[in-house]
């Protein structure tokens, strides 16, 4: 049955199998504070602040003893390829002995070796090939892209400093900008010459191996197994000349790493040789098996998308903020160069609030494929994304006043150690629901009168915002919401908590009141606010149990099972 609005249909209940490794690893570096205890081996979020004035209490408890990921078969890694029994996992004291999941090498001008890290075993010397591996260089576009680099400098430079900049120019002659015309432009074209020639990367048996740098080397060692999705981008003028750029999520990396440019068609051929590796394909074969084949879910057609915008309220609220400041600025000041200073970040905000989302969001498309759910779209730039399941920390189901006429939600997510953030900018609740279903299998969104309210004295707390908070905890998730005009249910598999805190202030304290909050692997909290003090504390604990037990019953998540 087609949802109104939005071409697609509830997919049937079928099991996605897309390897990802460490589905609840987080990307915390440090360890939590002593004040509460996490899952073993990982990090736990700091507390959060309480209310300032008499010192509020901060109860807190993790889930500790809980592997770090999910359970797995001896002698199987996270993509099917041998690996050693599982071990319990301690902070390393040094990166060698880490195993890096990246590493990076490099070399200063003069020296021809270096040392790379990899699953346990010296890498290769930087600047050198190990036999048999083939290095290839990227698309010959790459230069004009890279030349601009110079430019950029001097404008930077410009813009700094507009004054001293202004001077300069004035004592320039014409022969002087004709020779700096014909200095730079040369400069300029060899700069981006130079450093598409010496970037290079290969694929081994069990990396990506990514060298780039003209004086100083540097040498990146991606392990393949570590990989978490790979998307493909296409900028306007990256479309118009036929290259696309490969963005890699890796564990343990604070950014994508990418390659930047490649043929769209080898791109693409890239793409799916790296992730049939990763899933376990022999090397010899991962070339063969080509792209997964992926299965529509649904399409959001433009009108539709241009609606939701036109009935969101910040669109409204940011127009109306670049008309109404900068004119009481102009009647207060007369001041032409205060009005532009504050206008122009308004109408950009405006801008990117309505026109940039159409832009970004235009013509949505979700698939299902054995690596995940695919996502297309973009107007001027084309985006073609992965969310690899088993990593998805967070869903949550957006509901703004105007859209609950029409039965239209919109869907975010937090992935861990991916910027990917949303599924669904705008779809029935029904389809939204059933696509929720594929991210968190086994789960089933809580209606309205599934989750309950803070008792009413909690309105001496937040008067009539309180009835916009509810709680609900089934065997697969704690769902929270918070908002009146603006619904927001947070949806958060037991398997994915890392730890479990309650705070209180003096206010709530005497009101016996608490808030309880829940940590994910994501670097993000979910909370649920103004719960009777005796309900909070209970929940405090049987969480931190839900959250052992999940993790324990978790099933590994492999690539293209």
């Amino acid at each position: 049955m087609n949802g109104p609005g939005v071409e697609g249909s509830p997919p049937e209940d079928v099991t996605t199998g897309h390897e990802t490794t460490g589905a609840n690893s987080s990307a915390h570096g440090k360890p939590g504070p002593a004040a509460g205890t996490g899952t073993a081996g990982e990090p736990v979020p700091t507390d959060r602040s309480v209310p300032t004035g008499t010192p509020g209490r901060t109860a807190r408890t993790g889930t500790s003893g809980a592997p770090d990921t999910a359970p797995r078969e001896p002698g199987h890694g996270p993509a099917g390829a041998p690996t050693a029994a599982p071990t319990t996992r301690t902070a390393p004291s040094s990166p060698e002995a880490a195993g890096a999941d990246r590493a990076d090498t490099g070399t200063g001008p003069g020296t021809g070796t270096g040392t790379g890290t990899g699953t346990g075993a010296t890498g290769p010397a930087a600047g050198s090939t190990a036999p048999g591996v083939v290095e290839r260089r990227l698309h010959p576009v790459t230069p004009l892209r890279r030349a601009w680099a110079p430019v950029a400098v001097l404008v930077g430079w410009a813009v700094h400093d507009p004054d001293q900049a202004q001077r300069q120019l004035t004592r320039l002659t014409t022969t002087h900008l004709l020779i700096g015309v014909a200095v730079l432009i040369p400069a300029a074209a060899l700069y981006g010459f130079l450093t598409w020639w010496f970037t290079h990367y290969a694929v081994t048996d069990t990396e990506l191996r990514i060298r780039t740098g003209l004086l100083f080397r540097r040498t990146a060692h991606i392990r393949l197994e570590r990989i978490q999705a790979i998307d493909v981008t296409q900028p306007l003028l990256a479309r118009v000349a036929g290259v696309a750029k490969l963005k890699l999520d890796v564990i343990g990396t604070g950014k994508k790493d990418e390659l930047a440019f490649l043929g769209a068609a080898e791109a693409r051929g890239l793409r799916a040789e790296l992730l049939a590796r990763a899933a376990g394909f022999a090397p010899e074969t991962a070339h063969e098996v080509g792209e997964a084949p992926a299965r529509q879910l649904l399409r959001v057609p433009p009108g539709v998308l241009a609606v939701s915008l036109l009935l969101t309220g910040a669109t409204w609220g940011t127009l109306l903020a670049a008309v109404i400041v900068p004119t009481l600025l102009w009647l207060a000041t007369h001041n032409l160069w205060t009005v532009l200073a504050t206008a122009l970040p308004l109408v950009g905000a405006a801008g990117a609030s309505s026109a940039g989302r159409f832009v970004g969001e235009y013509d949505w498309t979700v698939a299902e494929s054995p690596d995940g759910l695919r996502l297309d779209h973009g107007l001027l730039d084309r985006a073609h994304e992965t969310v690899p399941p088993g990593r998805v920390q967070t869903v949550r189901i957006v509901e703004p006043l105007l859209w609950r006429r029409r039965h239209w939600v919109r869907v975010e997510l937090d992935v861990a150690g991916s910027s990917n953030s949303v599924l669904l900018p705008v779809a029935p609740r029904e389809i939204a629901e059933s696509v929720v279903a594929r991210v968190l299998p086994g789960v089933t969104v809580p209606a309205d009168p599934e989750l309950s309210r803070p008792p009413r004295r909690a309105a001496r707390c937040r008067p009539l915002w309180w009835r916009g908070h509810g709680l609900a905890v089934t065997d697969a998730v704690f769902a929270a919401r918070y908002g009146l005009l603006r619904r927001s249910l947070a949806l958060v598999p037991h398997a994915k908590v890392q730890s479990v805190r309650l705070t209180q202030g003096p206010w709530r304290r005497a009101l016996r009141l608490a808030d309880v909050h829940v940590d994910t692997g994501a670097n993000k909290t979910v909370t649920t606010r103004l719960r009777d003090a005796d309900e909070a504390a209970r929940l405090l604990h049987s969480q931190a149990e839900r959250s052992r037990t999940g993790r324990r019953d978790a099933l590994p998540d492999r690539w293209m099972a």
